[in-house]
């Protein structure tokens, strides 16, 4: 949601990053971050820290987006986390295999000195991992006060001065929206009645929300993206973003869809496929859990294509998604698409894809950006659904009763466009600011 803007405050002091989750993509990021800092490593796909923005400076000229705004430097953020497994940032990194252990061993001071606080954990949530480092719960109400003393605790001790809440935990079993969700007094009060319908990852973003601390959530999970959370948000004045990176596969299709759009090519059918065997794609297993994530995976092409627009190309595509838990693999999975697709007079095509990533690596800058352009929201006065941020996701969260935009080009316009005017405001004040101390 576009909020009103006020004067961007200056990115002072440490920024305290949160992570609900130390896993491949936690340990890849907090890994990351300090290898470049040693420089070590490039920050490959961060268009915060190498992409430009057009127009920022006023003269219409592209510059890097990190000079366009005050953003958080990388040598000032601070991590801390949560987990239900006992772990510190390298052993949860060394278990990962995401990174080579060369570099893991040069950056272990800096990672073993980031240790798990215990987890919030509900096995009707998530039930592939075996918690040994959880929260003994006496109900949903003492999770909540739990994770609150935990940020707490987290900001006094880092000695934060801002902070970025990033969950990017196991996927959760899916769930429709219930009653408890729709609105800030329901939902608290299922709190209160220890309602089973409020998951680990909702307490999260409740009890960040009521110390002000912006959310992302990096999963395909219900998390923040619940109207009662929105409410909260637009209520404690705080910046939420969300939900399911978009990395791999889904990436390529916000790619190629506007393509076909474009050009009026039809579209028959698409069927996606991966193998992964991290521990999201060991928790994805659980069909209960893949099903988010399918549910996450399958809005895009609507998104795009717009079938109620466009009925003869687009009003009877069958769009499939398989996700399949292959060990081997580790962190580098591997995708296949097969799209169907017609041309002049109906005539039939194909288009093969065979994408072979590194999940964590692709979803590593993804995250730091969020987690800057979040903080730079907040210190804008910028409050709930953050639909400028759309271009990370698959699933973008929108004002309540909003419709989201899923072409990636019209997603990179909205970044690009909400940047310039942040940008032109702090130059309209800094103007100001000169004229006054002139005529003084």
């Amino acid at each position: 949601m576009k909020s009103e803007l006020t004067r961007t405050n200056a990115a002072t002091g440490r920024l305290g990053v949160l992570v609900v989750g130390m896993g491949s993509l936690a340990t890849s990021l907090i890994a990351g971050v300090h290898a470049v800092r040693r420089k070590m490593g490039m920050p490959i796909g961060s268009l915060t820290q190498m992409g430009y923005v057009p127009g920022a400076n006023g003269n219409g000229s592209s510059v890097p987006l990190g000079d366009a705004v005050p953003l958080a430097r990388l040598g000032d953020l601070v991590f801390g986390g949560w987990d239900v497994l006992e772990v510190d940032a390298y052993s949860a990194a060394k278990k990962a295999a995401v990174l080579d252990d060369g570099l893991l061993s040069i950056l272990k001071p800096e990672l073993e000195s980031i240790r798990s606080y215990r987890g919030v954990h509900d096995p009707r949530y998530l039930r592939k991992i075996q918690p040994t480092h959880r929260h003994s719960s006496g109900g949903r109400l003492e999770d909540v006060e739990h994770v609150i003393e935990d940020i707490r605790k987290f900001r006094e001790e880092s000695g934060a001065d801002r902070l970025v809440l990033l969950n990017s935990a196991s996927t959760e079993t899916f769930q429709d929206l219930a009653d408890c969700h729709r609105d800030l007094k329901s939902f608290e009060k299922a709190l209160a009645m220890d309602d089973e319908r409020i998951s680990p990852a909702m307490i999260y973003a409740y009890a960040a929300l009521a110390e002000r601390v912006p959310v992302v959530n990096c999963t395909p999970s219900r998390c923040v993206d619940l109207p009662a959370l929105l409410e909260m948000a637009e209520e404690m004045r705080v910046p939420i973003a969300g939900r399911d990176l978009k990395t791999g596969q889904t990436l390529l299709k916000t790619i190629l869809a506007p393509g076909l759009k474009v050009r009026a090519l039809g579209l028959s059918g698409w069927y996606s496929t991966n193998i992964l065997g991290n521990r999201d794609g060991e928790v994805l297993d659980d069909p209960a859990s893949l099903k988010s994530k399918q549910e996450s995976k399958l809005s895009v092409l609507n998104g795009i294509l717009e079938p109620e627009k466009y009925p003869d190309l687009y009003g009877n595509f069958v769009h499939q998604v398989r996700i399949d838990y292959y060990p081997p693999r580790k962190d580098n999975k591997e995708a296949w698409d097969n799209i169907d697709i017609f041309g002049w007079l109906g005539y039939q095509m194909q288009i093969k894809v065979n994408f072979l990533c590194r999940d964590s690596i692709l979803a590593a800058p993804l995250a730091l950006d969020l987690i800057l352009l979040t903080d730079l929201a907040m210190r804008t006065g910028h409050k709930g659904a953050q639909e400028w941020l759309s271009l990370f996701f698959k699933s973008p969260i929108v004002h309540n009763g909003g419709q989201a935009v899923h072409d990636l080009f019209e997603q990179r316009r909205a970044l690009d466009e909400e940047v310039v005017r942040i940008a032109s405001r702090s130059r309209s004040s800094s103007s100001r600011k000169l004229a006054r101390v002139s005529h003084a």
